[in-house]
């Protein structure tokens, strides 16, 4: 009789509250027959958002992207932006959407984030913007960028989809540049089934947003601009409220994993872990590591041996932005331009971390790596 198949461990999974929780929401929402359109569970996240991340003035969203997308709206961006190519690609697609030239630059290869002296070398007279990304959590040089943007006249808005609840020197990072965009997709830290948000300065600004998302009505009969239907329903809102009041739990057990690993995992050969500087506060959404060329075996056959054992770690980024067809015959997206970002998505590998991921399969992924060093290492 042949061995049962292992247990699925998927790169994440969304934390979901008990079900007996969020029925009296759904009560609340069938009761009120007020299921959309700044209802009023979608009016209490924002100011629980507000209140929880430290922030004024957030508009909530029904996705990620369509956040970002009325961002650059709002800011009226054109010409040139500068971003980074190692992302998920809707970083990119919301500067195409808005007929806007991506122009990318290389990133650092300690923070894995856009490296200042690239961008600043990237500057044209056709440059309007910024558009860095706070990959992994890790906080951009949010005081070099401000700088530049200074310097050259330049907006900034930061991609934050993986930065909720992020703080440098207990200031969130979300108070940096024009505007912040997050993401509440399932595979986020905090999340609202699909949504996210625009945190801007002001409520002028916000006006504006609220105004952008939903159709660019300011009342029954007034149109003011071309907006779009980004609103963000009640069931996705209640589900977010419901979300908030277990982050404590949820950011401990993301912890607990991410130190796991880390003690694991700290003195194999040819694995490098990203660190996160201590003058920042964490929120364990990612565990990536980087297989380099001293491990035994490459990258991508680690990848397979962990996909055999149904183990599903992903290449978070890779292929980079700049190599996909739509974007890879622009100037700035030749290797020679990339050459870290290059490197760093052949390398990198991002390891299964969610709250409900228990001591045992997490043992499995650990023994994996490990097994597949040392089996590989005799073999040598």
């Amino acid at each position: 009789m042949s061995d049962p198949k292992p247990t699925f461990v998927p790169v994440t999974q969304p934390f979901l509250p008990p079900l007996d929780e969020f029925r009296p929401y759904l009560e609340e929402i069938w009761d009120r027959k007020w299921v959309t359109n700044n209802g009023v569970f979608h009016q209490q996240l924002e100011e629980q958002l507000c209140d929880y991340l430290g922030v004024e003035h957030l508009s909530l969203f029904s996705n990620g992207t369509l956040a970002l997308i009325t961002a650059l709206q709002a800011l009226k961006i054109t010409g040139e932006v500068i971003t980074t190519p190692f992302s998920f690609v809707a970083t990119t697609h919301a500067l195409h959407w808005n007929g806007i030239k991506p122009v990318f630059a290389d990133i650092d290869p300690v923070s894995l984030n856009l490296d200042p002296e690239k961008i600043e070398a990237a500057i044209t007279p056709q440059t309007t913007a910024l558009l860095p990304v706070h990959v992994y959590a890790n906080p951009c040089d949010v005081e070099r960028i401000e700088s530049i943007a200074d310097t050259y006249g330049l907006r900034v808005i930061y991609d934050a989809a993986h930065a909720f609840g992020v703080r440098i020197n207990d200031r969130s990072v979300l108070h940096y540049g024009d505007m912040s965009v997050l993401s509440f997709h399932g595979t986020k830290v905090f999340n609202t089934f699909e949504g996210g948000a625009i945190v801007c300065r002001d409520a002028k600004t916000k006006r504006r947003i609220d105004n952008l998302k939903n159709f660019g009505f300011v009342d029954e009969t007034t149109v003011v601009a071309p907006g779009i239907n980004g609103k963000m329903n009640e069931v996705q809102a209640a589900f977010g409220l419901l979300q908030l009041k277990h982050m404590d739990e949820v950011n401990a057990q993301r912890a607990r994993i991410d130190a796991r690993y880390r003690d694991a995992l700290r003195n194999l050969h040819g694995i490098a872990m990203h660190d996160v500087p201590v003058h920042c506060t964490r929120n364990f959404a990612y565990f990536p590591i980087l297989v380099t060329p001293e491990f035994p075996v490459s990258r991508d056959d680690l990848y397979n041996e962990l996909r055999e054992k149904h183990i599903a770690a992903r290449r978070y980024f890779y292929p980079l932005i700049s190599e996909f067809p739509m974007y890879r015959g622009l100037p700035s997206a030749g290797p020679h331009n990339l050459p870290v970002a290059t490197a760093i998505s052949r390398q990198v590998l991002c390891l299964p971390i969610f709250p409900a991921l228990d001591d045992a399969d997490q043992e499995r992924v650990i023994e994996t790596i490990l097994s597949c060093a040392w089996r590989k290492r005799r073999a040598s």
